[in-house]
């Protein structure tokens, strides 16, 4: 699979990502109204609209990008009928050709981090038959917990043809509390960004490894220390955009063959008709303005990585 991300970004020119974090004020009313006159104002009739939107997104920009990234808590929040809906985003994404990176951060040790990895990147054998449950093609993942917690994934991952995108640096403004902190007078960062490459040593592509790091947009001279860390691992970058990432900043982020990481942006495309730049676009047509949203954004991408 990371063989065929590294391809899909070559072919499409967009080390583009998009975000799939519906929140309900991201939704345009008149799919609400819709979904509620045929549902009910309830947690049916608002997983219906969202379902509605997410569709929407996908079918408008599946074209453009390698790529897309459903966060799991947006779905979760509307409770089981929500998760059937993260489920139906990322069946009908594969379906038209996009590689799916579920955001879901999990980790834990021993059976329980087996548990998720089987829940999202593997199969369960019951009685003879293998049923496979969200099947993404990545996940995220915590490694807070070391590689008791980590390894599990990867097993997993070598077994399906998968790959994870391990937290090594955030893009959160507190990230430092913790991540910036020294030990044997480094910033931890450092040393998971190390361990990040000597994981993906375990499970290496063409390339690359199937074991990636998440490195922030925000922190443009920890992406270059990192990239130095971790060279023959694909980085996926969020923060771009609405978080204050700035294209010109991270070239550091990519590799001199143009590969080597994938940008995400979330609400600066699918909550595009909102902003200033897309406005003319209009409600109706909030889809055509998240595709002009990711042309303009693979264009300023080109500043980093062409």
């Amino acid at each position: 699979m990371i063989n065929r991300l590294a391809e899909r970004i070559k072919q499409l020119e967009a080390p583009v990502v998009v975000g799939l974090d519906p929140m309900p004020d991201y939704i345009p009313g008149f799919i609400i109204d819709k979904a509620f006159k045929e549902y009910g104002g309830n947690i049916e009739g608002i997983c219906e609209a969202i379902w509605v939107y997410i569709k929407g997104i996908i079918d408008a920009v599946y074209d453009l990008v390698p790529a897309v990234k459903p966060q799991v808590a947006m779905y979760e929040q509307f409770g089981p009928e929500g998760l059937v809906i993260y489920k139906r985003v990322i069946e009908y994404a594969k379906s038209k050709g996009l590689i799916v990176i579920g955001d879901v951060k999990r980790g834990d040790i021993g059976s329980t981090s087996e548990a998720y990895a089987t829940g999202h990147l593997g199969r369960i054998a019951i009685r003879g038959k293998e049923f496979k449950g969200f099947d993404e093609d990545f996940i995220t993942v915590n490694p807070y917990l070391g590689s008791d917690g980590i390894l599990p994934f990867i097993n997993v991952c070598k077994k399906e043809g998968k790959g994870i995108f391990v937290l090594v640096k955030t893009s959160n403004p507190s990230s430092g509390e913790f991540q910036d902190q020294l030990t044997c007078g480094r910033p931890l960062y450092e040393l998971v960004g190390e361990k990040v490459a000597e994981w993906g040593m375990l499970h290496m592509g063409e390339g690359y490894s199937y074991v990636g790091a998440v490195v922030g947009a925000t922190y443009p001279e920890v992406g270059r220390i990192l990239r130095s860390i971790m060279p023959r691992t694909f980085i996926l970058v969020p923060g771009y955009g609405a978080q204050g990432g700035k294209a010109k900043d991270l070239k550091p982020y990519f590799n001199k063959d143009g590969l080597g990481a994938i940008v995400n942006s979330s609400r600066g495309i699918i909550a595009a008709y909102k902003l200033k730049a897309y406005e003319g676009f209009g409600e109706k047509a909030y889809a055509d303005a998240s595709r002009q949203a990711v042309l303009d954004m693979r264009e300023d991408l080109k500043q980093a990585w062409m």
